[in-house]
């Protein structure tokens, strides 16, 4: 055998135990997403249940909430203390407009006496919440711990992101784990 046949074979035995011995790539997403089972789904400014939240954001919290059913790898709480993953929503808008109004207690002059007294009486009371930020939808993934957000664990923003039916955040994130952390079929689920 010649010597560039020699060396020839010998650089390519070289090559091959490197590719063998090579680490494996990271994946794209943190483990938690392969061992999670239980998410929650609330907007920036609160859950559902808020009065405050916009009609845009309890519309993607449902929508969120619906493709995290069909895609069928995580189960939905409704407590945000149960959940490994919290799923955090907030539709686009440059800027928006809240009114609010209310009518409480005051204070009154009881016949006889010269002040009012503390919590008697009738008050009203109307003001308004603005708001700017990003016109580009929002999906962000938190861990939390005993009920408080902490880390990050997956950040994107899209024009029209959380529109339904698609979803496309999380369209994007269900592509990157499934590729990170395949699941195994389903025994039980009928061809």
């Amino acid at each position: 055998m010649s010597a560039r046949r020699l060396a020839a074979v010998f650089c390519l035995s070289l090559l091959v135990l490197n590719l063998a011995h090579a680490k494996p790539k990271k994946p794209d997403v943190p483990a938690i997403f392969n061992s999670a089972r239980y998410v929650y789904v609330e907007a920036v400014d609160g859950d559902v249940f808020n009065p405050s939240l916009v009609p845009e954001d309890r519309q993607a919290i449902y929508d969120v909430e619906q493709s995290l059913r069909k895609w069928k790898r995580y189960a939905l709480t409704l407590n945000r203390n149960e959940a490994e993953l919290v799923f955090v929503v907030r539709k686009g808008r440059v800027a928006a407009v809240g009114v609010h109004g209310g009518i409480s207690g005051g204070s009154r002059v009881p016949p006889g006496q010269s002040s009012p007294v503390p919590g008697q009486g009738h008050t009203s009371e109307i003001g308004t919440r603005a708001e700017v930020g990003p016109p580009d939808d929002l999906l962000r993934v938190q861990l939390q711990d005993q009920g408080q957000l902490t880390s990050v664990v997956w950040y994107r923003s899209m024009d029209g992101g959380l529109d339904a039916p698609d979803v496309e955040l999380l369209k994007e994130l269900k592509a990157e784990v499934e590729k990170a952390y395949p699941q195994a079929p389903d025994p039980n689920q009928k061809p």
